[in-house]
């Protein structure tokens, strides 16, 4: 006997339809990354101050400020008080856990990852005509006209419209082609055309924005670290669930 243990919009969803309806709707990476979290969390200890304060951001988050508001917010969650302090408290633990793993290691991270974490700002002409965008290019050098005149005259891109101007931006972030010509450039340089794509570019680096290691800068390193480790995690479990499986 199949045994009903959900009705959505109508639909009633049987025991023996979950594992099919968890693959199809991609549900099982999500619960996996819920357990792995959980098992990682599961030694952390929060202070009376420290659980005060989770549930005091949380509040602050969804813009409650009031026990009206706390009560109304509630009912359209469909969430119970306790609920929602046990997630703001697994909010906290999650934050804690991440520090006490990676804050040792940002150091390192970030001279690692400092090359393509530094932003630049740059002027850009592109043109599909390789004639024109050499004539740009040697009025540019010759200073008969300023980049700025000429991407707004001839660029065939979106800078157009801010006179060539692009940035700043993360190297890492940039075609291979402009992100390794403006990795080897001093401000001011210019470059003369070269392919990328259907187009011709002629680059000129404005500015570099060298990275710094400040707060905000420490905080994503260390997400960033959290998230390789969890998805690394999160494939481990896949293979040892697949094994399980073919096993049984």
């Amino acid at each position: 006997m199949n045994q009903e243990i959900l009705q959505i919009g109508g639909i009633n969803i049987h025991a023996h339809e979950v594992p099919s309806l968890l693959q199809r709707y991609q549900v099982i990476p999500q619960i996996q990354r819920g357990i792995i979290i959980d098992q990682a969390i599961s030694n952390i200890l929060l202070t009376e101050s420290e659980a005060a304060a989770a549930i005091d951001e949380c509040k602050n988050r969804c813009q409650i400020t009031s026990d009206d508001e706390l009560k109304t917010w509630l009912q359209n969650q469909g969430m119970t008080l306790e609920k929602m302090t046990d997630l703001a408290i697994r909010a906290w633990k999650i934050e804690k856990f991440k520090i006490a793993t990676w804050e040792k290691k940002v150091e390192s991270y970030f001279l690692k990852r400092k090359a393509s974490l530094d932003q630049v700002i740059y002027s850009l002409i592109r043109h599909q005509d390789q004639g024109i965008a050499a004539e740009i290019y040697f009025r540019i050098q010759a200073e008969e006209q300023s980049f700025a005149e000429l991407a707004r005259e001839y660029s065939q891109g979106a800078e157009v419209r801010t006179s060539g101007i692009i940035g700043p931006v993360p190297l890492n972030q940039l075609h291979p082609i402009i992100s390794n010509i403006l990795s080897v450039s001093q401000p001011g340089q210019l470059w003369p055309p070269r392919p990328m794509g259907e187009c011709f570019i002629i680059l000129r680096l404005e500015k570099l924005l060298p990275a710094q290691l400040d707060e905000m800068m420490r905080r994503r390193l260390i997400d960033e670290l959290f998230e390789q480790w969890l998805n690394e995690q999160v494939k481990q479990l896949s293979r040892e669930s697949l094994i399980t499986l073919q096993a049984a």
